[in-house]
């Protein structure tokens, strides 16, 4: 998983994640990541609409954002 974080932050990618919290709740969240270091991250949250500390063993699944071009016909 962290290979996939610090991708998405190399390349500056939006990622949806499936994320497990403190208390066992578990969210899919739509984040830009800002900063990553050692086994945490600080990334912008677009569910909570502010910035975010998550820790990458937390992360269940991530996938990149896939920007779809609108073709003209």
């Amino acid at each position: 998983m962290k290979a996939q974080v610090l991708k998405a932050f190399k390349y500056q990618q939006l990622i949806d994640m499936m994320y497990i919290a403190n208390d066992g709740t578990i969210s899919k969240r739509r984040v830009k990541i800002l900063k990553v270091s050692g086994d945490a991250f600080q990334a912008y949250c677009f569910l909570r609409r502010e910035k975010r500390h998550f820790k990458i063993d937390h992360v269940l699944s991530c996938m990149p954002v896939q920007v779809k071009e609108r073709q003209i016909v």
